[in-house]
């Protein structure tokens, strides 16, 4: 996907709520392209530390708009594997 409003949207198909219930997060994981605008950007957080990382920022889960609270590692999850098909190591 390229933007993260686009993984926000399916975040939302996936797991109800709103595209903006999620757009933080996935604002987060793409961020990196402020300096490194290509495909090399997803070394820095698109990898299983880079999940780990992610919920120590925003949290175990996230309550959306329907109220329902989200595991911020399964949002994680999807955001890697809609860009990579896989979760690879912070070695791969």
């Amino acid at each position: 996907m390229t933007h993260p409003w686009y993984h926000s949207v399916r975040s939302a198909d996936l797991f109800g709520g709103v595209p903006e219930d999620y757009l933080n997060i996935h604002n987060w994981f793409d961020e990196s392209k402020a300096f490194l605008p290509d495909l090399r950007h997803r070394a820095l957080r698109h990898h299983a530390e880079g999940i780990f990382f992610c919920e120590q920022l925003f949290g175990v889960t996230i309550e959306n708009t329907v109220k329902r609270k989200i595991p911020v590692r399964l949002i994680a999850e999807q955001h890697i594997q809609d860009d990579l098909g896989w979760i690879p190591t912070v070695k791969d």
